[in-house]
């Protein structure tokens, strides 16, 4: 498909809240090889993960990916941003709860933008160089996360992980829309899935579209209450 065709389909409602998170499975549903998801990567993966940035105001991440993963600032498509009138710069908000950041993580030093730390009142935070919002006294309340990125124009929201955050936004009836990524992958191991949490009510799913890349499948699903 086309990058313009690619970006119809994947594209975010006009004018109102909304979430998205973009996850990679092996088949047999592990989140992870040897503790990263690189490791399910595809040049397909590749391309709906840099579209999903391009597309989106801010993404959204748990500390511990951040952290796993070495997040750096995003560098999205500038001109393609520009042509479907996005802002050039496109923020990182981190949800953290315990204060596991520091200032010294490339998260911070090389950014084109400052990121949003989420977090908590109780929370032990050094100096970030960071847009600090706090959303909860013990636990983020993540409700009001939402709304404060809302409230700063941040209304696309492109959640990345980890399965922790996911499953905390999935309990909270936050996520709206969901990109997943199949890699022709037997992993096995002990690698959990792309959502842990305590459960609850399972969401209701509409498949909107399945592309074939390869032996890559690339599913779209969204929330049949969504908002």
């Amino acid at each position: 498909m086309t990058d313009t065709a690619l970006e119809d389909l994947y594209g975010y409602p006009a004018d109102r809240t909304w979430v998205t998170a973009n996850f990679v499975s092996s088949v047999d549903g592990a989140v992870t090889v040897d503790g990263r998801s690189a490791g399910l990567g595809s040049p397909a993966d590749k391309r709906i993960y840099l579209l999903g940035r391009d597309l989106a105001d801010v993404v959204l991440v748990g500390a511990g990916t951040v952290l796993a993963e070495g997040y750096r600032g995003a560098r999205p498509d500038v001109a393609r941003r520009g042509r479907l009138g996005l802002a050039p710069a496109l923020p990182i908000a981190v949800v953290t709860a315990r204060g596991s950041l520091t200032p010294g993580l490339p998260l911070f030093t090389d950014t084109a933008v400052p990121p949003i730390v989420v977090t908590t009142a109780r929370a032990e935070l050094p100096e970030l160089p960071a847009d600090v919002v706090v959303a909860g006294e013990e636990e983020v309340d993540l409700a009001v996360a939402v709304r404060e990125l809302a409230a700063r124009g941040l209304r696309r929201i492109n959640l990345e992980g980890g399965p922790k955050l996911f499953g905390a936004m999935l309990a909270a009836g936050l996520v709206d829309e969901l990109n997943l990524t199949v890699a022709p992958v037997l992993a096995a191991g002990d690698a959990g899935r792309i959502a842990h949490g305590p459960g609850g009510v399972p969401a209701d799913l509409e498949l909107r579209s399945v592309l074939r890349a390869d032996d890559v499948l690339l599913l779209r699903y969204r929330r049949r209450d969504s908002r």
